[in-house]
């Protein structure tokens, strides 16, 4: 009854603070600043482009883009290329836990001076609140880090300047936002979880217990100062971090011996001490208790555990970007995205003109005549050829 209670009060007190969360992110929106891509179609009103032909391609292109991201799972690398005389932009739909830090780079290779216009933006909770930015940037090529506190949806878009393109490439990756807290030790070392409950279920466990040998170093998950270095009945020796980028303190008990002092400025990887059983661990194996706070007690397991996954290199022929193919044979399946999880869009007709927009793995980006667009097997089309073209000029002229 009492771990009952206790989680129902743990799962309201998780509501109230997302909410929180929400209701500051939305005051938020109604005082930033403009993002660069915001700024710049502003200046196209003031020159008089934005109801031109071009002007209006180019902001229907990024709204597009937005409306309907392509969903990708991490990590993912895509290369593609966007035509200078046709305005366009990519968007990429990404699903990011709690407890991770996305990493994404973004390069085009194109004219010095072209403005790229690259934009992170949160999904929010309410789908009538607008969609939020995170990072916004127009530069060429840079890599950029998000660490979300809280796991969401997010838009990664890519749009060039105006009359500006070439080929661009895509990386996203993620990985856990805190370092694992035992030398030479993972997550299977991590054996009594966040929430079990202790003393016959009077009090709840505010951490993981991760067991090593005595002695085995304690690292510092994060980088920050230590708050407190002290003995207690219960932690036994006892280290307190504090991490002012993630507003979270760090606890580790039971260590054998302490390895810092009060008031010290620790880089994440240092010593702060080593693996013991102090305290109310002593009947028990050596191993650390790992506990993170912020505003109460915070499952320290998803921000140590690592994400699996292996990133695909690009192996589809990256000469076909921009040029028009041929499914290989009637029936080639277009999905959503790249790879055989990507949900099927439709069956293709052999002779359906297909344009390579993008290359991710051994996967085609494709644009349909009709517009649409999706991912088919690159080993399953095959070029048009001169000839086709030819043919097709022709019957265009005649």
């Amino acid at each position: 009854m009492v771990q009952r209670r206790w989680c129902r009060l743990a799962a309201l007190a998780a509501v109230v603070v997302f909410t929180a969360c929400e209701q500051a992110e939305q005051l938020q929106d109604r005082f930033r600043d403009m993002t660069p891509h915001e700024v710049y179609q502003a200046r196209l009103g003031d020159a008089g482009l934005a109801e031109t032909a071009l002007g209006r391609d180019w902001t229907e292109a990024g709204r597009a883009a937005l409306a309907g991201p392509t969903p990708v799972t991490l990590p993912f690398q895509e290369s593609g290329h966007i035509s200078p005389e046709v305005p366009g932009a990519v968007a990429y739909r990404l699903s990011i836990p709690r407890g991770r830090r996305l990493t994404f780079h973004v390069s085009l290779d194109s004219e010095e001076g072209t403005r790229l216009f690259i934009d992170l933006f949160r999904m929010p909770q309410d789908e009538g609140d607008p969609l939020r930015p995170v990072i916004s940037s127009d530069s060429l090529s840079h890599t950029f880090v998000h660490e979300p506190w809280r796991g969401g949806e997010f838009i990664l878009r890519v749009q060039p300047e105006l009359l500006r393109g070439g080929r661009y490439q895509v990386t996203v990756s993620a990985e856990a936002q805190l370092g694992f807290p035992v030398e030479g030790h993972g997550m299977r070392a991590v054996q009594s979880l966040f929430g079990a409950a202790r003393d016959g279920g009077r009090r709840q466990h505010h951490g993981v217990d991760i067991f090593a040998p005595r002695g085995t170093p304690v690292l510092a998950a994060v980088a920050g100062s230590v708050r407190r270095v002290r003995v207690t009945n219960r932690g036994g020796k006892v280290v307190w971090l504090r991490d002012p980028v993630h507003d979270v303190s760090v606890y580790y008990a039971h260590l054998d011996s302490q390895y810092v002092r009060s008031g010290q400025r620790v880089e994440r990887g240092d010593t702060v001490g080593f693996v013991g059983n102090t305290g109310n661990a002593r009947t028990t194996p050596p191993h650390l208790h790992f506990g993170l706070y912020r505003r109460g007690p915070i499952d320290p397991y998803p921000f140590i555990d690592p994400p699996r996954g292996v990133l695909q290199e690009v192996t589809a022929d990256l000469t076909l970007l921009g040029d028009r193919v041929n499914p290989a044979n009637d029936g080639v399946r277009l999905r959503a995205g790249p790879g055989l999880r990507g949900s099927v869009i439709t069956e293709l007709d052999g002779a359906t003109p297909l344009r390579v927009m993008g290359a991710s793995g051994d996967w085609f980006r494709v644009r349909l005549p009709d517009g649409t667009n999706g991912y088919v097997a690159a080993r399953l089309t095959q070029p048009l050829g001169e000839l086709a073209d030819e043919d097709e000029d022709e019957d265009a002229a005649g």
